[in-house]
């Protein structure tokens, strides 16, 4: 359940050209068992992504930032999978999150073709990309459309963290250039 979460939530974040919840309208809003699954499908997406980027990245900073990904991401799909199990919620698979997961793995696809400085770069444009997809929809959609005031919470609480990975991503980003 929490990390197909997180996949969706990775999924996001890897993905250039998003479709992150792209034209819903107030009647597509997503129930909290729809958004349980998009955000931690997001979070393994953005795992497995950091996993590939230790494996293959040569820049220092590259590397390091894939840490950070990886045990910021680990661990809000922990605080996630805790709360669904004490909400006794079961994260439901959705369009969104089954688009993310597709998504993302044909982005991990493109991205294990390249080597050295052009996976390096690669990675971290999709990571900017991906940050930038997630925390929109997390601002526009996931946190307006959550019930519970739990998920609402971590959901306001992992926006924070991506927002400081996205200025990290960036950062790193123009150094590369």
């Amino acid at each position: 359940m929490l990390i197909r979460w997180s996949a969706a939530a990775a999924t996001a974040m890897m993905l250039s050209n998003p479709v992150l919840l792209q034209g819903a309208s107030a009647a597509d809003k997503p129930t909290d068992p729809q958004i349980a699954h998009i955000a931690y499908t997001a979070g393994v997406i953005d795992i497995n992504a950091a996993k590939q980027a230790q494996k293959k990245a040569k820049n220092k900073d590259v590397k390091a930032f894939a840490e950070d990904m990886l045990r910021d991401h680990e661990a809000v799909n922990k605080q996630a999978l805790a709360l669904v199990k004490k909400l006794n919620v079961t994260p439901e698979d959705n369009e969104t999150s089954k688009a993310l997961s597709k998504q993302a793995a044909d982005k991990m696809a493109e991205l294990d073709k390249l080597d050295g400085a052009a996976f390096d770069k690669a990675y971290v444009a999709n990571e900017v990309a991906y940050h930038k997809a997630v925390n929109g929809a997390l601002e526009t959609q996931l946190i307006p459309s959550a019930s519970n005031a739990e998920l609402k919470s971590l959901l306001q609480t992992g926006l924070k963290i991506f927002q400081g990975h996205q200025q990290h991503a960036e950062h790193i980003a123009a150094e590369l250039k």
